[in-house]
């Protein structure tokens, strides 16, 4: 799809200098930009590329005034960084614009949709779902019997919602999560082997949510497993059964959270940090990459280090730990001169 410098200047509320009728059709870095491309400068240390760069449209703010030639066309406005993440955004909203239901598909009578239903081919929609306005399903999806979707959300492609899910608005749902698949729940039994534990709870995700490529959300053996409202989750999530997570909170990749732990709100969790279960994490809480935690934690701490401990704490045992070699060569030296006494 293509765009006039003019009509996007209408949606930023800008000024065109040059040419308005330059059109692009992708975007760019500035210092990359080629023929039907837009970009923009907001860094005062990518201003030499304004005066090479070969974007046909690149935004600026209203006090750029070029210092020599430019061949692109300018859009001037009062905050180029901020105009370009708006025009990101309707972009991706252009992109996404998809309606119909393609075939081969397969969506059984007792569903019921909304409004600018998009279902990609080859999905597939269970008994009794319920799906809101303008949701779009990718193809290679599957929807389970007894699944609720809300208004605006989008399930891309290869997703798979399993029974009795329910997925508020306005959420994100990218490739290959999996919602609703079963707890890690068996008894031992006497000879060694084990029997499985029946998980008959759901999964329960609110709005504004968004889950990201290969993470996994079980289902609770009992009762829910629950992703508050505004919650992020990055790819490659491990979430346990009866796991609750809080609003806002913002999980990073390959983090795994055990059983019935609960998680506060605006919480923020680095990359590859194991979280054990049963326990319970306060709102406003920094737990650092590759953190093992253990613990109950207050609100507001910050932790880092496995086992988890106060993060100023961690760096000032970190400093003794990595001259632990010359600590015990001195250590080994007293020893000797204390025994030749």
């Amino acid at each position: 799809m293509k765009f006039t410098a003019a009509q996007i200047a209408e949606i930023l509320d800008g000024e065109v200098i040059g040419n308005p009728n330059n059109e692009v059709y992708k975007l760019s870095k500035i210092e990359e930009g080629v023929a039907g491309s837009l970009t923009f400068l907001a860094n005062p240390k990518y201003v030499n590329f304004i005066y090479t760069t070969k974007a046909s449209v690149t935004i600026v703010n209203n006090n750029f005034e070029p210092g020599s030639e430019i061949t692109t066309t300018l859009i001037k406005v009062d905050d180029a960084y901020a105009s370009f993440s708006k025009i990101l955004e309707y972009y991706n909203q252009v992109k996404l614009m998809k309606f119909g239901i393609e075939q081969p598909s397969v969506i059984s009578e007792s569903v019921t949709y909304g409004e600018n239903l998009y279902l990609g081919s080859f999905s597939y929609i269970g008994q009794n779902v319920i799906i809101g306005d303008n949701v779009k399903i990718y193809p290679n999806t599957f929807v389970g019997d007894n699944v609720i979707i809300g208004n605006n959300t989008v399930l891309f492609a290869g997703v798979r919602i399993y029974s009795e899910s329910v997925i508020g608005a306005n959420c994100n749902i990218h490739s290959g999560a999996i919602i609703g698949s079963d707890g890690f729940g068996f008894a031992p039994n006497s000879d060694g082997s084990y029997t499985k534990i029946p998980q008959i709870g759901n999964v329960i995700i609110e709005d504004n949510v968004e889950v990201g490529s290969c993470t996994t959300i079980d289902r609770a053996t009992m009762g829910s497993t629950i992703i508050k409202k505004g919650v992020k989750l990055d790819n490659q999530i491990q979430i346990a059964h009866n796991v609750e997570i809080g609003e806002n909170t913002v999980i990073a990749a390959q983090v795994g959270i055990a059983g019935s732990t609960k998680i506060g709100q605006n919480c923020v969790i680095g990359g590859q940090a194991g979280i054990g279960g049963h326990i319970t994490i306060g709102n406003n809480v920094r737990i650092q990459g590759q953190t093992g935690l253990s613990r109950n934690v207050k609100d507001g701490e910050v932790l880092q280090g496995n086992p988890a401990i106060g993060f100023k704490d961690y760096f000032r045992s970190y400093v003794h730990f990595k001259n632990l070699p010359n600590i015990v060569s001195e250590i080994e030296k007293l020893k000797n001169k204390i025994n030749n006494k």
